[in-house]
């Protein structure tokens, strides 16, 4: 995970040009922006992984994506050519790395190298391919249908292959998995155990090894 995807060195090279660039950290649970937030940023994901979510009248927060690492995300008004507000609330799912690119800094680079808006819009699809996929996690009233759904779609995202199964590659904690899948933390640590009774799941140092993602998905789903 840790290997520089095609983004990485251009937004390092971004990094070095006329507008100054910074590199933040956030601990897990901290906003990055609030929706509402004028959007003045490009973040590209160096380590950890990042929430998106859509907060409605009602206070109600619903989880549309988990970003990995070499993700760029905050790029919306790039893409429709208007400047907006955000649209989402950015919350560092866990303790996260960002390369922070003032927003003026990424137009004038897509404007010198086209290449880099197509790489802005195929990292874009990719995203809305994993709300789709959240959106239909979410549908499931049955929360243990809720929890195997993410717990696969963690697999295909951040998934590494190991002799045990498919371990995803984060330190995620009963509450953060409560939180994205919009349940209690006293559920989810249920589920979990039931999970691992049945010697679907293993847990060693908070971090998941699901041993047949195929089998989880046919019994479960």
């Amino acid at each position: 995970m840790n290997k520089d995807q095609p983004l990485a060195p251009i937004f390092r090279h971004m990094a070095s040009g006329l507008f100054p660039s910074t590199t933040e950290t956030y601990e897990r649970g901290k906003t990055i922006f609030f929706p509402g937030d004028p959007a003045e940023k490009v973040y590209f994901l160096l380590k950890g992984a990042v929430k998106l979510s859509r907060v409605y009248e009602a206070g109600e927060e619903i989880t549309v994506a988990l970003l990995r690492e070499n993700t760029v995300f905050g790029v919306l008004s790039l893409i429709t050519g208007t400047r907006s507000d955000r649209f989402y609330h950015a919350v560092a799912f866990t303790n996260v790395e960002l390369l922070a690119v003032p927003i003026e800094q990424v137009e004038k680079a897509m404007h010198e190298d086209p290449d880099l808006l197509m790489f802005m819009i195929q990292g874009l699809s990719s995203r809305i391919l994993q709300t789709e996929m959240m959106i239909e996690t979410l549908a499931h009233r049955d929360m243990g249908s809720r929890l195997v759904s993410f717990l696969l779609i963690l697999c295909r995202d951040f998934g590494i292959p190991t002799s045990a199964g498919i371990m995803v590659d984060l330190k995620l904690s009963h509450q953060a998995i409560a939180e994205a899948i919009g349940s209690t933390r006293v559920t989810v640590t249920r589920l979990l155990g039931e999970l691992r009774d049945q010697k679907m799941i293993s847990i060693h140092k908070k971090k998941i090894t699901v041993h047949n993602p195929l089998m989880l998905s046919q019994q479960f789903t």
